[in-house]
């Protein structure tokens, strides 16, 4: 947890998002304005929208082709281990040492438009049984360069390896937070960075992780102007809803399911909009498959991050939601305006925020996951909020001001973006830095 839940209904933290000081606006009244949708259901033409917020934020795509490879190759798109591999060996600190075969790819330096503080990485790969990967990354300035940090050492599974991040990184150029690269305060500008990722397998398996995207957002702390203009179409896509209190108490070994839990709730929100998930004979194999909503408790498994002692770290959510043929990434918005050109695609987002409100089941909160599914006649947020106490409770409606607020202020705007591959997502703000 980024924050301590101190206690439940009253002081909750979900694992959601940074620490941050955030102002709650009185509550404006929210018009609800139900429009079915499907995930099918073609999105119509986005004509430019003016931006309200130049916030720096900028969006990358890695490509395989133009990185270094050592020991990996390029297949059909997908970066894989190569016949010359190196051997070595990986000590989990969960539990032993093994012995490794492993490849390095390094990307081209991605030089960004403008000095950057924060950079979130986002894959998403195949590890089969013995398999997994290491995510790092480095930055450079006009003068200096970082050491290479780890962002994640990460598996689909949890039959190998243990799924985590790394403490204990900082240093003068700056230090990962959980999934959040953070540059010093006072060291110098950062005006672009490598991604590297290591491929291992376990000493006499044959299968190889595939990696299929590799990216990273890079943004900068900023004033945002609120609340953003709202563009005046109301849509709402019909997402499942699901509650994170009706699983209180499950595994306590994934961080107790209840509270905690809003983020792969969300998560599992989302891949039911998209009609994929765990399938039946997965949730029957799961234990505790008696839970309802098991797909809950499949998600927070195999999102777990066993450093942070959670199932809210950001890119583990997005890449789990990818092993199910979906595109998962992590990236961070100006405004709702740039959110409703994703709804008006048809495409729910997940949000996160850090701050109470209007009507939120808890009084306080150390950050928190929902979805946004729509807008209002009047430029409210349509939501499914897990931090309700029962399914049925979930779509809530909320004012745009006080959504805008805890979101740009509380995470920097950040969201999942989940989608089919043959769902396109839509066009960049004009005149911005692309941000998806």
């Amino acid at each position: 947890m980024r924050g301590l839940a101190l206690s439940a209904l009253l002081l909750a933290g979900c694992s959601g998002g940074p620490p941050a000081a955030t102002a709650s606006p009185a509550p404006s009244p929210a018009t609800t304005v139900a429009v079915s949708a499907a995930p099918t259901t073609p999105s119509p033409p986005i004509e430019p929208t003016p931006a309200v917020n130049g916030l720096p934020r900028s969006f990358t795509r890695v490509v395989f082709d133009a990185g270094i490879h050592e020991g990996t190759v390029t297949s059909d798109k997908l970066l894989q281990l190569g016949p010359s591999v190196a051997k070595g060996s990986y000590t989990d600190p969960y539990g032993g040492t093994i012995s490794d075969e492993r490849g390095t790819w390094t990307s081209a330096a991605v030089r960004t438009p403008f000095a950057f503080d924060q950079l979130v990485a986002s894959w998403n790969a195949t590890t089969p049984a013995g398999t997994w990967i290491d995510v790092q990354m480095r930055a450079s300035g006009a003068s200096r360069q970082t050491k290479w940090y780890t962002l994640a050492i990460w598996s689909s599974g949890d039959e190998t390896i243990h799924r985590t991040t790394v403490k204990g990184q900082g240093d003068g150029d700056g230090r990962v937070n959980v999934d959040t690269f953070e540059a010093a305060p006072l060291a110098a500008e950062l005006t672009s960075y490598e991604l590297r990722l290591i491929l291992h397998r376990a000493a006499g398996v044959t299968a190889t992780p595939s990696v299929a995207l590799l990216a990273a957002v890079t943004s900068r702390v900023a004033l945002p102007s609120l609340p953003s203009a709202f563009g005046g179409t109301a849509r709402d896509l019909e997402v499942p809803m699901l509650s994170q209190e009706t699983h209180t108490g499950h595994y306590p070994e994934y961080d107790g399911g209840g509270e905690a839990w809003c983020s792969p709730t969300s998560t599992a929100m989302v891949l039911g909009f998209w009609k994929a998930g765990p399938s039946a004979a997965d949730l029957a194999a799961f234990p505790g498959a008696a839970h309802a909503d098991g797909q809950v408790d499949h998600a927070a498994r195999y999102t777990y991050d066993w450093s942070y002692q959670g199932a809210g770290n950001w890119p583990f959510n997005t890449t789990y939601a990818a092993r199910y043929g979906l595109e998962g990434f992590v990236t961070r918005l100006r405004s709702l305006t740039e959110a409703e050109r994703f709804i008006a695609a048809g495409i729910p987002l997940i949000a996160s925020i850090n701050g109470v409100l209007p009507g939120f089941l808890f009084t306080s909160t150390n950050g928190h996951l929902l979805v946004i599914r729509g807008f209002a006649a009047n430029g409210d947020v349509i939501t499914n909020d897990p931090a309700v106490h029962s399914d049925a409770e979930a779509r809530k409606v909320y004012p745009r001001l006080d959504f805008e607020t805890v979101w740009l202020l509380g995470s920097t705007g950040t969201v999942y973006v989940i989608h089919p591959i043959g769902v396109p997502l839509p066009p960049n703000l004009p005149g911005l830095p692309a941000n998806w």
